[in-house]
């Protein structure tokens, strides 16, 4: 019954790169059950069924249906998700599904979203990425004039494209925040560092914007292309990790 489902989700992780992570995050999540293995040994040798599991299973499923007759493979995805939980708390009852609640958190992210909110997510980023680099390049003295997300230099236009929108940074540090805030205490503290990742993808990609300005205007567009144009989005990835060791030194405390 799910099968289709897991094979076209495993499908999009080896041909989408914004959802490459997606290979990992099932061994994290095995990871952390394994932290917890001795909880769920104990919830599997006293378990208390719960009839409200059945009802989501059910409801699990008419997702499924749902997601079927519409097309819509998110719905289907998360249908698997929701059975699963389900399941566990009407076998095995509450103690049991409570310790899953976190790792298939970890599973939700991995699952894309639909097109039509990542298509509706993406352009906004453009221009706020497109904003914020025009707006550095006049400031340190490069000539700038920007159009939506087109940014005009005296030797070069650059098109901000849906690369350079900080999406695909987004998710992938959205996952990473997750898993380190499961180290971190309080609820409050937990949240700021999750939701510092979208303002370091942000920032980050309108640097690399930024970058590619920079060396055009002052060595040529031939030196904003090539090696430096697919160098620049390891870079950035590698700036985020770093700002994000910063907010986690800041939460040291926190741990």
């Amino acid at each position: 019954m799910y099968y289709p489902v897991v094979v076209h989700l495993v499908t999009d992780w080896w041909t989408d790169a914004n959802y490459s992570h997606g290979f990992l995050m099932p061994l994290v999540a095995g990871y952390f059950l394994w932290q917890r293995r001795q909880e769920v040994e104990r919830a599997l040798e006293r378990p208390r069924p719960s009839s409200w599991g059945l009802l989501i299973v059910l409801g699990g499923m008419f997702l499924l249906i749902l997601g079927q007759v519409a097309g819509e493979l998110y719905t289907q995805r998360i249908s698997l998700l929701v059975v699963l939980w389900g399941a566990s708390l009407f076998l095995f009852g509450w103690s049991l599904s409570r310790i899953l609640l976190f790792p298939f958190l970890l599973l939700l992210l991995a699952i894309p979203i639909p097109y039509v909110i990542y298509n509706s997510l993406t352009f906004p980023l453009k221009l706020l990425a497109s904003k914020i680099a025009a707006w550095s390049l006049s400031i340190i003295g490069v000539p700038t004039l920007r159009e939506g997300n087109i940014i005009y230099i005296p030797n070069m236009t650059l098109e901000v494209a849906d690369a350079c929108s900080g999406i695909r940074s987004i998710i992938s540090l959205l996952a990473m925040t997750v898993i380190l805030a499961y180290f971190v205490s309080g609820w409050l503290w937990r949240v700021l560092l999750v939701a510092s990742a979208i303002p370091i993808a942000i920032l980050t990609n309108a640097l690399r914007i930024v970058g590619t300005g920079i060396l055009s205007y002052h060595f040529g567009p031939e030196a904003a292309r090539g090696f430096f144009h697919y160098f620049s989005g390891w870079l950035v990835f590698l700036l985020s990790l770093v700002i994000l060791g910063g907010v986690l030194f800041l939460f040291r405390g926190r741990k």
